[in-house]
């Protein structure tokens, strides 16, 4: 078999025939009140928006997605069950004494996990955050180191947590580029609790309270997920909106009050959608080009990927992308459909380069004995064409 490289600039249909097609390459960008803003889209992990992304700042609530998040991973491991009834200590009843967001749980009942997510999610309660602490962990502090661990884990290198309710310490800090990947990851590893993110009121002890989130009430598509304020850290929102199949997060931090918070999330979030779309480049198992095959009855098998190749794009810039198949030589006969024969790359002037595997769509069967010795000739005498 030969010893080389093939490389094929594929067009796919007229949107991306090769070569690229002239493109902006500065990316779109928007002027936001916010001091530190960071978007994605969520399908493809695209970053839309950085705007002081990896400065330090203080949490405030938006860290209760962590608590969230640990309080879910024991529900998944089943460590603990929705109707599970948890304590509640003088510490979580205290909170209520203090000008905090509390659920306003008893001293001395017992409240079960789903009313204190239902409390911790819509309404920040912190008392919810503590009684959840205190009965899954055995205390706030090895709930805390839970939620440092996590941290790591999901790779939010610019983050720490010192409470489980995001009240101000100077060992709690965190960046919005860190809360982004956060919320994408409580969308994405528990997508059966994310609804709680959506309801916009909470009945408990029979006082009746709204979801803090205003981009909520607004027709924007939003189903999520957080705000936080603190004196020091401002007004936050973390946001999730989706819009026909294509969702984006936005955290923007550092705002002065609630109607910036809610005027910003909302013209952030507009822009999103409005300055940028995803593109599908390939759909799983549509041929994209045909890799060559050595001794194999068929010279050539179909190229394919196993699942939708996905990117995002500013607006009107499809046409820069180039896709091109690689392969590092001919397969060797017999080839098995689904068998990695190449890779995909796509690039594009705005984007990150991505590469997928290239699969056989299709088996070739090799040549019989004499096949394979006449090929094998005509190689030695000619070589391939």
């Amino acid at each position: 078999m030969k010893d080389w490289k093939l490389f094929c600039v594929v067009g796919l249909g007229l949107a991306l025939a090769g070569p690229a097609a002239a493109a902006d390459e500065a990316m779109p960008t928007i002027d936001t009140t916010a001091q530190y803003a960071y978007a994605i889209d969520f399908n493809t992990g695209a970053v839309l928006l950085d705007k002081n992304g990896d400065v330090r700042i203080g949490p405030a609530s938006l860290s209760k997605m962590m608590t969230a998040y640990v309080v879910f991973d024991y529900l998944k491991k089943g460590q603990a069950k929705m109707d599970d009834l948890l304590p509640v200590s003088e510490k979580a009843w205290a909170k209520h004494k203090t000008d905090e967001s509390n659920m306003f749980v008893p001293l001395g009942g017992r409240v079960s996990i789903r009313d204190l997510i239902r409390g911790m999610i819509i309404v920040s309660g912190n008392d919810a955050c503590v009684v959840l602490a205190e009965g899954l962990a055995g205390s706030t502090d090895a709930f805390v180191a839970q939620m440092n661990a996590t941290a790591k884990k999901l790779g939010l290198t610019h983050t720490h947590f010192a409470d489980v309710d995001g009240l101000p310490d100077p060992e709690e800090y965190t960046t919005v580029h860190d809360l982004t990947m956060l919320a994408d990851h409580l969308i994405a590893d528990f997508p059966e609790h994310y609804h709680y993110e959506a309801e916009k009121e909470f009945t408990y002890n029979n006082i009746k309270q709204g979801n803090r989130n205003p981009l909520l009430y607004k027709d924007l598509g939003v189903d999520g997920i957080k705000t936080g304020h603190t004196e020091a850290a401002g007004y936050s929102l973390a946001a999730s909106a989706l819009r026909s199949g294509r969702r984006v997060i936005v955290v923007l931090a550092g705002m002065k009050s609630m109607q910036e918070r809610s005027n910003e999330g909302q013209k952030v979030l507009e822009w999103t959608y409005r300055a940028f779309n995803d593109y599908t480049i390939v759909k799983a198992g549509d041929p994209v080009d045909n890799a060559p095959v050595w001794l194999g009855e068929e010279s050539k098998v179909p190229a394919t990927t196993a699942k939708d190749i996905v990117v995002t794009l500013p607006r009107g810039d499809r046409r820069a992308a180039k896709v091109t198949a690689v392969y590092d030589g001919e397969v060797k006969a017999p080839v098995t459909k689904g068998e990695p024969v190449g890779k995909l790359e796509v690039t594009a002037p705005t984007m990150k380069p991505i590469e997928v595997p290239l699969i056989a769509a299709q088996p070739v069967a090799q040549l019989n004995p004499l096949g394979r010795v006449a090929a094998a000739a005509g190689y030695f005498l000619w070589g391939r064409h």
